[in-house]
């Protein structure tokens, strides 16, 4: 099993590019001062609070997967979920694509399912949109709390905004996006496209009633506040302290910043936007704000992938079922 080269290479260069800018910006020698003074017990507590906040996720991961009735049991049986470990694994395995565009490639997650249990992929899929979708419903919660003392970054948060809209106006009018996968199943390409979006679309509903969507956006807030409280660490760390509701707010925005730019793991969109606020709402200084945001990105993206990396070997050592045909499953998701 692997993963997709290509995407991680892009990933990669951009991030040295991004993060070569933030130390010419920050002024290589006053980023080295900050990095040398740092206390690192704040970094640890950095990665414990990232630990939460994926925690806090994969809670998420198994209700939805409650929702949609996948589990250990054959087709016929009484309901099972999924082993504990098994489950936890094949969440945590998802973050290897942690650098893809939006983390679409989290897709990865369903081509595992597939593997390990056959689960179709158009039945799981939609957990990945779901995902995305609540992260960002409590994302925009947490920007929108913190613009009301901090005007001028609200337009971030009206964008995000209009993006959920969007897709939820696909969920609520079931007839209108029915036919649209119809009147797509009556060209050639769309023919054997259209019944797996149908079937897709159908678990996507399940997953978004106003009680799931609600549920789900709940955990999400908690998940991302932990990120937050990291950033928040960090700065501790770095002898730059700011307010908890700037740590909150600027974190989210950033996220969101980077959800939007559309880059492989939000890269420069989101180091860009935090560097930014932190130096204009924090009255940090350019080092110390360049300093926390590579810090908090280590402990955040980067510890994520690092993580999903580890997740992946276990599963191919004791779930994979299928390990001849997985490797072009997962290329071809992650390509689309």
């Amino acid at each position: 099993m692997k993963v997709s080269g290509k995407k991680w290479v892009i990933g990669l260069v951009l991030a040295v590019l991004v993060y070569a800018g933030i130390a010419f910006v920050s002024d290589v020698q006053q980023l080295r001062r900050h990095l040398v003074e740092y206390r690192w017990w704040t970094f640890f507590g950095a990665l414990l609070l990232a630990s939460g906040n994926y925690l806090f996720r994969f809670a998420k991961w198994e209700y939805y997967l409650r929702r949609l009735g996948i589990g250990s049991n054959a087709p016929g049986e009484p309901f099972r979920p999924l082993p504990f470990g098994e489950s936890l694994v094949i969440y945590l395995s998802g973050f290897v694509m942690s650098i893809t565009p939006g983390k679409a490639g989290e897709v990865f997650k369903s081509v595992l399912l597939a593997s390990a249990r056959g689960v179709p992929m158009a039945r799981s899929a939609p957990i990945v949109v779901a995902d995305r979708l609540t992260d960002l419903l409590s994302l925009i919660v947490l920007v929108a709390i913190g613009s009301a003392h901090f005007p001028g970054y609200g337009w971030i948060a009206w964008t995000a905004t209009a993006m959920v809209g969007a897709v939820l106006f696909f969920i609520v009018f079931e007839g209108l996006t029915l036919r649209m996968i119809d009147l797509m199943g009556s060209f050639g390409p769309g023919r054997a496209l259209a019944p797996r979006l149908r079937e897709a679309y159908c678990a996507l509903r399940v997953m978004t009633t106003p009680l799931a969507l609600c549920w789900a956006t709940v955990i999400s807030v908690l998940a991302w506040a932990l990120e937050c409280t990291a950033l928040w660490l960090i700065l501790r760390g770095l002898h730059a302290p700011v307010a908890l509701p700037i740590a909150f707010f600027t974190y989210a925005t950033a996220t969101i910043a980077g959800a939007i730019a559309m880059l492989p793991g939000g890269l420069g969109g989101t180091e860009f936007t935090m560097q930014q606020m932190l130096r204009a709402l924090g009255g940090t200084g350019s080092a110390a704000a360049g300093a926390a945001t590579l810090l908090v990105r280590i402990a955040t993206l980067w510890f994520a992938v690092v993580v999903g990396l580890v997740a992946l070997a276990v599963f191919r050592r004791r779930y994979d079922r299928n390990a001849g045909t997985v490797t072009r499953r997962s290329e071809t998701a992650v390509a689309a």
